[in-house]
Parts: structure tokens; C-alpha cells; sequence
């Protein structure tokens, strides 16, 4: 298959390494993929050295005349079969494109967070009748599409998926690195969040209600972002801002925590979970869309619901301090991230979906 995937993002962000993942899966399988997207991003730097051919364009907007042309020309020089939009802007310009030149291309668009412009009959009539299928990365996030006026018919359900080579590799040395900067000691009680910017002035809330010895680490947000929560809480603990980390030393953290938390309202999946619960780090997360579609609560995870303060506190408790808990967490958060959501399966999932719109 002739396969163009188009972002106007790629930056840091779970979804720039799904993307990845996806490509260099896709190619792996003898697809010819190409990606069109921002030169100075994160994900052509990732990409940079594989067989996916990286094919720059700007995405000025939702209505941007060059790039629909340039869609355009590349869909009728490189005859691509499948066009696979991952963001807003490219959305748009993938439908534009198809209809202004009557491209005999197949659309499909991904969707991998809670909806912030899917409401509203135009809106989603234009993604339904602009597109052959919608990809939803969890049950939850399609029932959430469906609530929105979106047609069952119309999403198919693929789940995200790591590699697990990327946790293979996880050097002593670079965690003791992290350990020296961070100012981690080997006996500290260390909590994590991995996001951008999404609910965590709810695990500063909780902290009420732990004890001040515990340390927290976020990254992927800016130094000082939460600052005005822990003086308004009062929190005595030790918060470390650990910035904008590469996904090696993002792997390598998690090998500091004693539990990831991720607070969050927008997560179609959570990959950071994934990732944590593969390296052997219980997770705690909100009760809420795709997350559920990847923690059972008390089987591979912990769920608090949203604005429950307290109740995230109960739930950090039970995966820092039950042992029988925690360790059956560890062991089935293992087999959950290893198993059920591996990269290998997520890419053959891809191929075997767009094989049948192909042939249909």
C-alpha cells in the first residue's frame, strides 16, 4: 500500500511517538509510507533516519491553498491509496483537497484525545462525509464520538501500542544521572507526572492529604507552571519541575517513581501509562474517557474520579503503601502495557483495516 500520513504538529507529545511508531511499523511491513508535516519538528527528527519519506509542508491553515495543492501533487505523483490526517489543520486540507480535485484517494482521519471540535451537525457532517473512516484509539473515545451525533459505522477502534525494545534498554547509569539532577535520593518516595499541561493542579490539591516527605516530579510542563496552586494549598512537599525530557529520558524517569500519576480529562488512551506500567510503575489515573479503556481499576491501575482530590490521595496511598496491591498492579500493569498494547499489534491492526477499505 501507498500510504501518506499528514500532521501539522509533531511536537513533544504522546501522540508525535504514536505517529512514529505507526510510519516505521507500517514500513517495516513493506507499505511505502510517506509523512507530510513540519521540517523543524520532533517527529521528522525521529523519523530522519528510517524509510519513511518525509515530505515538509506548512499547514498555514485550515483553508491553506498551497498546501491543498501540494496535497495534491503528491497524492497523483506518488498514487497514494490512503491519506491518514492526524490533526485539525491537516483535517481539513486532506477533505479539501479530495473534493476540489476529485483524488481517487481514500480518507481516514485519527483521533486520539477527547473532542475539543467535534460537536456541532456541520462540523460533524463535514468530518463524516469528508472521510471513508474515522479511527478512534480507545472504546471509550468512540463512545464519546457516538454521544457527539457521529455514526458507529463510521469509527473503527485501533489502540495505541508501544515497542517493547524501548524497554530494553534502560541504562544504569543515565537513571543514576537523572537521580544527581533531579536531587533524588534511593530512599525518597517519589510520585510522577508525565504530561503537558492537563489536570495536574489536582495532584498539588492532594497532596493535602500525603505526607510532606513525598516528592513529586512533573515533566512536561513549564518550570513554576503550578506554583500558584502549591501556595494556595499550602503544600510543603518537594516539587521538582523536571521540563521538557526526550523519550529516552522519559523512560529512564519512571525507573525514579514510585507511582506515575496522570490527572487528566483529555486523553483518548494515555500512553504515559503504558510506558509506566511496562517499567514496572503503578499508575494512578482519572476515572475518565480512554483512560479506562487502559487502566482496570484495581487490576493493572488506580482510578480516582475527576475533581476528587482526596480520593486521588486514598488511591496514591494504596499504590505506595499496600503491598499485595502494589505488587499485583506491577505484575498485571507488566502484562497489560507488554501484551495488550504493543506497537506490533497496533501497526498490523492499521494495515488490516486499511487493506479492507482498499478492497471495499
Amino acid at each position: 500500500m501507498r500510504i501518506l500520513i499528514t500532521t501539522f504538529q509533531g511536537g513533544v507529545a504522546g501522540a508525535t511517538y504514536s505517529i512514529s511508531y505507526l510510519a516505521k511499523g507500517l514500513v517495516q511491513r513493506g507499505h511505502q509510507v510517506y509523512l507530510a508535516g513540519m521540517q523543524d519538528s520532533l517527529l521528522f527528527q525521529l523519523l530522519d533516519d528510517t524509510d519513511v519519506k518525509l515530505i515538509p509542508m506548512p499547514f498555514r491553515s485550515k483553508i491553506d491553498r498551497q498546501t491543498i495543492r501540494m496535497l495534491r501533487d503528491l497524492i497523483k505523483q506518488e498514487g497514494i491509496e490512503i491519506v491518514n490526517a492526524q490533526s485539525s489543520k491537516d483535517r481539513y486540507l486532506t477533505i479539501f483537497s479530495k473534493w476540489l480535485y476529485k483524488l481517487p484517494v481514500k480518507i481516514v482521519h485519527t483521533r486520539r484525545q477527547y473532542p475539543l471540535s467535534a460537536g456541532g451537525k456541520i462540523h460533524s457532517n463535514f468530518y463524516v462525509w469528508g472521510t471513508d473512516k474515522i479511527i478512534v484509539v480507545s472504546e471509550e473515545l468512540k463512545n464519546v464520538f457516538i454521544s457527539k451525533g457521529y455514526p458507529s459505522n463510521h469509527l473503527q477502534v485501533i489502540y495505541n501500542g508501544t515497542p517493547s525494545e524501548q524497554y530494553q534498554n534502560i541504562s544504569q547509569e543515565r537513571i543514576a544521572e537523572l537521580r544527581e539532577r533531579l536531587d533524588i535520593q534511593k530512599e525518597d518516595t517519589v510520585i510522577g507526572c508525565v504530561s503537558r499541561m492537563k489536570e495536574q493542579p489536582q495532584l498539588i490539591e492532594a497532596l493535602q492529604y500525603l505526607d510532606a516527605s513525598v516528592k513529586v516530579i512533573f515533566a512536561g510542563i513549564e518550570e513554576g507552571s503550578l506554583d500558584k496552586h502549591i501556595d494556595q494549598y499550602g503544600i510543603k512537599n518537594s516539587i521538582i519541575y523536571a521540563g521538557t525530557l526526550s523519550k529516552k529520558d522519559t523512560l529512564h524517569l519512571y525507573k525514579l517513581l514510585d507511582v506515575n500519576v496522570l490527572p487528566s480529562t483529555m486523553d483518548g488512551f494515555g500512553l504515559v501509562l503504558v510506558e509506566a506500567m511496562a517499567l514496572g510503575v503503578p499508575v494512578v489515573a482519572t476515572n475518565f474517557g480512554g483512560i479506562k479503556s487502559v487502566v482496570t481499576d484495581g487490576v493493572d491501575g488506580l482510578l480516582f474520579d475527576n475533581n476528587d482530590a482526596k480520593g486521588l490521595a486514598d488511591q496514591i496511598k494504596k499504590a505506595l503503601y499496600n503491598q499485595p496491591i502494589r505488587e499485583k498492579l506491577i505484575q498485571n500493569g507488566k502484562s497489560t502495557a507488554l501484551e495488550k498494547f504493543s506497537i506490533e499489534k497496533t501497526v498490523e491492526n492499521h494495515e488490516t483495516f486499511f487493506q479492507s477499505l482498499l478492497r471495499g
